[in-house]
């Protein structure tokens, strides 16, 4: 995924109300970014660290700026939870995803369930497959992502749901994006939401597969690289 045109380079302030962060940018303006992120992003938020964010010229919207990205130590790591989507799309589309290569029909934002909407829909002929995403950040132990950074009922929700779906006979898959560089393995975070976690062994117990894949990023593009293998819980 590539950026429109390249991120702009600043310096955090702050991050309040979860969703607006105040951003000096090295012009020296200030600016107020929407953080498209509801999490607790841990040790990714602390004021004077270097950010990059994206500027929208769309009339529509009350933020024209973005947090995209933060750097942590050498490494830029992506905040954005509205882009695994896309990457995910790209990638599968690209083929650059093996257990996902047999669709050739990709659906977004499908209802299914009680009241949810699954990521995407995949597609080839009589099969199908329900393939939801989700954006992880999260490092506390070097070299190992996480998921969740903070209580996600609605991860739980899916999870559940996607279970149900699998003991119908409908193929489901959860893909986690890590969207970071620095990582070799990932892991739940049972400790930070053992509901999830819960939910998370109860759905593979019954079929959901999971996935894993890291990003390499940079100011000018993301790309969905490479697997990283799912293992049990640590604690750092």
């Amino acid at each position: 995924m590539r950026f429109e045109r390249p991120l702009l380079p600043g310096r955090l302030l702050r991050r309040y109300k979860r969703f607006l962060s105040d951003i000096e940018l090295e012009t020296g303006e200030t600016i107020t970014a929407h953080v498209a992120n509801p999490g607790a992003m841990l040790g990714l938020a602390e004021p004077g660290l270097k950010v990059l964010v994206s500027r929208s010229d769309d009339p529509k919207r009350k933020l024209p700026y973005s947090w995209e990205m933060v750097r942590v130590g050498h490494q830029w790591v992506g905040l954005n939870t509205s882009r695994p989507n896309r990457l995910a799309e790209e990638a599968i589309k690209a083929g650059k995803i093996p257990a996902l290569a047999e669709y050739s029909s990709i659906r977004r934002e499908v209802r299914y369930g009680k009241n949810s909407r699954v990521d995407l829909v995949l597609e080839e002929g009589n099969k199908i497959c329900y393939l939801e995403v989700k954006n992880a950040h999260l490092m506390r132990t070097p070299g190992l992502a996480e998921f969740p950074d903070s209580v996600t009922k609605r991860g739980t929700r899916h999870l559940r749901e996607l279970a149900a779906l699998t003991k119908l006979g409908t193929r489901a898959v959860v893909l986690i994006v890590v969207q970071r560089q620095d990582c070799d393995r990932f892991a739940v975070a049972s400790d930070i939401d053992c509901e999830f976690a819960d939910a998370w062994a109860e759905a593979r117990a019954v079929g959901v597969e999971t996935l894993c894949y890291a990003c390499t990023l940079s100011p000018r593009k993301i790309m969905l690289d490479h697997s990283l293998p799912i293992i049990p819980p640590e604690y750092p």
